[in-house]
């Protein structure tokens, strides 16, 4: 059996506090997970938010080249230890610790692809590509992974209007088929289904922060 660790939304901004990164990089490497899974909005991106339009208070000040870097920051800082200790098990030919690395896309993220489509002139200076995510496999915003047996992804779309599943957890549980981890909603959520032969576990779980979202 693996075992999975999850990293839920951060939704990093310039002037955040990274200490909980840190944190969470030691916690890697003190659980030494089989698979890790960054559920997506790590990066927040709020200088292309759709909320607060340009020419706006809560806008003003803001730019999109230090909302990605202040995500690169942190990734690095979160790879930081689990480097240290793949590095220290090398030296002192321990046994090897090579996790599976999984990064989903989410809607935040999403905001410089909706950028580039709905202003051109985006194309070409920004790009997914400044989101540096290094060592882990990268899934396409609201694309399904499934890792043993577990269904993945950011929040998982109904698949006549596009729009995030919600209600209930069982509600979730019925119509997502099989059990599912997703992010995306803040707090925590989480239920088991029994079924004749086998049961379903479902685990909402959208925020790893520290700062106040209005």
């Amino acid at each position: 059996m693996r075992r999975h660790l999850i990293v839920p939304d951060t939704q990093l901004k310039p002037g955040d506090s990274l200490l909980h990164i840190r944190w969470a990089g030691e916690a890697i490497a003190d659980y030494l997970p089989d698979v890790i899974v960054v559920m997506g909005d790590w990066w927040d991106m709020p200088s292309l938010s759709m909320h607060e339009g340009p020419g706006s208070k809560e806008a003003e000040g803001r730019n999109v080249m230090s909302d990605i870097a202040i995500g690169n920051e942190a990734f690095e800082l979160l790879i930081q230890a689990m480097r240290k200790e793949q590095g220290r098990r090398r030296s002192r030919k321990r046994m090897q610790w090579n996790p599976e690395c999984h990064f989903l896309f989410g809607n935040h993220e999403h905001r410089i692809t909706r950028a580039i489509y709905n202003d051109p002139k985006w194309d070409g200076v920004l790009t997914l590509d400044a989101l540096k995510t290094p060592g882990f496999q990268r899934h396409p915003y609201q694309k399904i992974v499934t890792i043993d047996g577990i269904r993945y992804c950011h929040f998982f779309p109904n698949p006549s209007t596009g729009k995030a599943i919600n209600g209930t957890i069982v509600n979730r549980l019925n119509h997502i088929g099989g059990s599912f981890v997703q992010g995306h909603q803040q707090g925590f959520l989480y239920a088991s289904k029994q079924y004749p032969d086998h049961v379903k576990h479902g685990l909402v779980c959208g925020r790893f922060y520290q700062h106040h979202e209005h």
